[in-house]
């Protein structure tokens, strides 16, 4: 294990904290100013970014960059720019994402109290978790390990999985003859959400190298709430539901579709 300092970890985390609250307020003003709760997709993996950021100056006394404070820098930032672009992308122009439509209707409040108390502040209190890895690790001194280098091929085979699967089901949906079909090719066929799938692993990647440290293994949190809310509260269950009303066949795609980890496909 390497050294990190557990004073500064917390002042780290201290203002990572402060960080989060200010950017997700900056982006909850901008969506009750344009009235999308979308907006929130974007600023998601961006948030991480500026964490890194921010952590990154918070940490760095001026002598260089520790191999560890740079590698995790790497990482969050190529994960997060590389998903504002495609959330950005995907988004634009476009009305409200039907569920977050759904969810201001049902709430029955103001639009602004349903993005604070809905939208933005479980997703900042999500951000915050998730984001602990990087700003504990980015106190780790001393050089990149075995853990670390394992941590990065973990990073990298889910960064596949998120970009391609977004990509494929990006080429999928650009074909209008595939309207109201179900999406069960490339990678799609081995696990119902690649892309969530992928999430998870880049999540987990970046823990292993934060958890050079003994305070880094403590933010074993950070993979765990990621992988609970992508399967269980706004990722993969939240998605399904729309799919199942929207998407005759899905039933069956279910039931010989892996619904997280990649396996090969069941037999109809």
């Amino acid at each position: 294990m390497i050294a990190n300092d557990g004073s500064h970890s917390l002042l780290t985390l201290a203002i990572g904290l402060a960080t989060v609250v200010v950017f997700m307020g900056v982006c909850m003003a901008i969506s009750v100013r344009v009235q999308k709760l979308t907006v929130v997709d974007t600023a998601w993996p961006l948030g991480f970014v500026l964490v890194a950021v921010v952590s990154v100056f918070v940490t760095n006394a001026g002598d260089g960059m520790p191999a560890p404070q740079l590698l995790l820098l790497v990482l969050v930032t190529l994960w997060g720019l590389r998903l504002a672009a495609h959330l950005y992308h995907r988004n634009s122009g476009k009305d409200e994402d039907p569920r977050y439509a759904e969810l201001a209707e049902a709430d029955g409040r103001s639009f602004a109290q349903v993005a604070l108390t809905r939208v933005f502040l479980p997703q900042g209190i999500a951000m915050f978790l998730v984001a602990t890895p990087v700003m504990v690790g980015m106190n780790n001194l001393g050089v990149v390990g075995w853990l670390g280098w394992l941590g990065v091929v973990v990073w990298a085979v889910g960064l596949f999985f998120e970009a391609v699967g977004d990509w494929q089901l990006a080429q999928f949906k650009k074909d209008p003859d595939n309207k109201g079909k179900i999406m069960d090719q490339g990678l799609w066929r081995y696990t119902r959400h690649p892309n969530y799938f992928g999430d998870a692993c880049v999540w987990a990647g970046i823990w292993l190298v934060a958890a050079s440290s003994w305070a880094g293994v403590a933010t074993v949190v950070s993979p765990i709430a990621m992988t609970i809310f992508l399967t269980k509260v706004t990722g993969a269950a939240n998605n399904e539901k729309g799919m199942r009303k929207s998407k005759p066949g899905y039933d069956d795609y279910v039931r010989r579709t892996s619904g997280f980890i990649p396996l090969p496909p069941k037999k109809a």
